[in-house]
């Protein structure tokens, strides 16, 4: 008989236990810590409350729960839980090759770290890692340091405990898996075939634009494509005279980048408005889902070019830009049929909308590291972004004393810790180098120029200046002290956007009923809710990012549970959604 929340809420601390045994390898006494923190009101709870008692257990106990763990095609002895989940994997099916390097993987792992490597083989979206994936993990993973591995295993063997409790309570995330497996389609159209670059108006681009349309049709909505390529789905209220809540995302990537960035925000309202229209369901208001074409500026080098035409700010002057193959934009959106003449015309009217709300993974640790699936976003940190070009003297590098060198690169050297000085004093303040080069360099060779970059960013605008002027003055003085030249070009400030009290409050309230802490953070990366706050308020929803945090990368990922949960919050926003009086 399949146990329910109810049931096991009512039941004596010895059935809780003995219902969740097989939850946690070989470890009991985590159900039963566990057991005096009930009553739980969604299976969510109950996940978050076993990973708490983890969580405050001591690092002995965590130790012990990692080591409690077989290997991974090893020999020991496996609980049925885990025989069916190698199994799952195809793990007892390796290759004499396979099965070798995994075995070699199992001894380095063992000697470096002291404890077994833990994966939860099912993978992210629950259908299972490939043994390819498994052993790619593992090589990545053996190059971590031994605290960063103890934290990964953890969450590890959270995520088999989850997947373990969704076989229990026979609980499928149907919205999730919808989520991920529309991202794997999607992925698989890049410009390159060496990983996921979608760039504005490319072919990869266009196709993705058209499935996006497919799947809003699908879903109930009216759809088109529009002037600058933005994918706009329109759910009707029955009411004609309603206004509209806007959702959605960007639909492009970075170079190389990751599956869920910017198209979680797409997809996820997409699943959800499909699910209200099985159901017959509407609302009293219209929902908007669009997917801006361009947020990450790869092609063009200008950003929110979906965003800003839907608030009228798109810059004309921009179709003149080019492109690295001397494409520009106006020929490339002519070539993509769509009428630049028209842009202007998509612009919307500020009394027509409700609000802005946007789901996006977080491109950040934070949410992971407190083992927290969903986050409440306060502000998206605003930037200020400038190129520098240091003048020195190239020289020889052999027969010029170090008291008489003109070092363009030991300059810049001196920069970057002085930005990490600075930027280290306030708590959401950011600073990076992320660019540095040295023109023709060469290894007998005092550098006599260098480029870096410098991005600085804040939650608040006046704590971000404060920290810029007080960085360009010391650029000033360093370069001054060691007679380099300096040039600055200022190439972008955005000012932070801070979200709206009324709907964080509507969005922590749809948090807590799905039984989550409602956790506040801040965004330090950009996102087109930036643009919109221009139009309307916005709020922001963050899904937790696995990997470390990792994004704008190939190894970003989250799970189908944590989109589900995303989803749900949605959902129930949507249902419950109070317009601002």
């Amino acid at each position: 008989m399949t146990p329910t929340l109810a049931t096991l809420n009512d039941s004596d601390s010895t059935t809780f236990a003995g219902t969740l045994a097989g939850i946690y390898e070989h470890s009991s006494w985590i159900p039963e810590r566990t057991a005096a923190a009930r009553p739980f009101r969604t299976l969510a709870a109950l996940k978050l409350a076993l990973q708490a008692t983890v969580s405050d257990a001591t690092e002995a106990e965590q130790l012990g729960l990692i080591r409690a763990h077989p290997e991974l095609a090893g020999k020991a002895v496996l609980t049925t839980e885990s025989t069916g989940e190698q199994a799952a994997a195809g793990l007892h099916l390796c290759s004499p090759d396979e099965y070798a390097t995994l075995q070699q993987c199992n001894a380095d792992y063992q000697a470096r770290f002291d404890f077994p490597f833990i994966i939860a083989v099912k993978g992210p979206d629950g259908s299972g890692l490939s043994r390819a994936a498994i052993i790619a993990a593992f090589t990545r993973r053996l190059r971590q340091q031994r605290t960063d591995e103890i934290a990964e295993n953890l969450r590890q063997i959270h995520r088999i405990a989850e997947l373990r409790l969704n076989a229990l309570f026979d609980c499928q995330p149907l919205l999730g898996q919808q989520i991920m497996q529309w991202s794997d389609t999607l992925g698989a159209w890049s410009d390159d075939a060496s990983g996921l670059t979608c760039a504005y108006l490319t072919a990869a681009h266009r196709r993705t634009a058209a499935q996006l349309l497919q799947w809003m049709q699908d879903a109930g909505m009216e759809a088109r494509i529009d002037a600058v390529g933005n994918v706009v789905g329109l759910y009707r209220s029955p009411n004609p005279q309603a206004k509209t809540l806007m959702t959605g995302s960007h639909y492009d990537t970075v170079r190389n980048g990751g599956t869920y960035d910017g198209r979680e925000g797409i997809l996820l309202p997409i699943a959800v408005i499909a699910h209200l229209h099985q159901r017959g369901e509407t609302l009293p208001f219209h929902v908007e889902v669009i997917g801006f074409a361009e947020e990450e500026g790869v092609r063009y080098k200008s950003t929110f070019l979906g965003s800003n035409a839907i608030t009228g700010h798109f810059d004309m002057s921009l179709l003149a830009r080019t492109d690295a193959d001397g494409i520009s934009m106006r020929d490339a959106l002519e070539h993509a049929g769509h009428d630049f003449t028209q842009i202007a015309a998509i612009a919307r009217h500020p009394a027509d909308y409700l609000g802005f709300i946007e789901v996006h993974i977080e491109q950040g640790p934070v949410l992971l590291q407190r083992n927290l699936p969903v986050g409440i976003v306060t502000s998206i940190a605003g930037s200020s972004r400038y190129l520098l070009t240091l003048t020195g003297v190239a020289s020889h590098a052999g027969t010029t004393p170090m008291t008489m060198r003109k070092d363009a690169a030991a300059a810049a050297a001196e920069i970057i810790l002085a930005v990490e000085q600075r930027c280290s004093i306030a708590p959401s303040l950011v600073g990076t180098v992320g660019q540095l080069q040295v023109p023709n360099g060469s290894v007998n060779v005092i550098p006599g120029m260098c480029h870096l970059s410098l991005d600085i960013r804040a939650a608040d605008d006046a704590v971000r200046d404060a920290a810029v002027a007080d960085i360009l003055r010391t650029v000033d003085a360093i370069c001054a002290r060691r007679q380099i030249d300096v040039q600055r070009e200022l190439t972008m400030r955005a000012a932070a956007a801070p979200c709206a009290p009324w709907l964080m409050q509507q969005l922590s309230a749809a948090t807590e009923r799905a039984g989550v802490p409602a956790f506040e953070l801040l965004s330090g990366a950009g996102h087109d809710a930036m643009a919109l706050v221009t139009l309307t308020d916005i709020a922001m929803l963050f899904t937790r990012c696995g990997n470390g945090g990792i994004s704008h990368n190939p190894l970003e990922t989250m799970t189908a549970d944590d989109a589900e949960l995303s989803a749900q919050i949605l959902l129930d926003f949507l249902r419950n959604f109070t317009p601002k009086a």
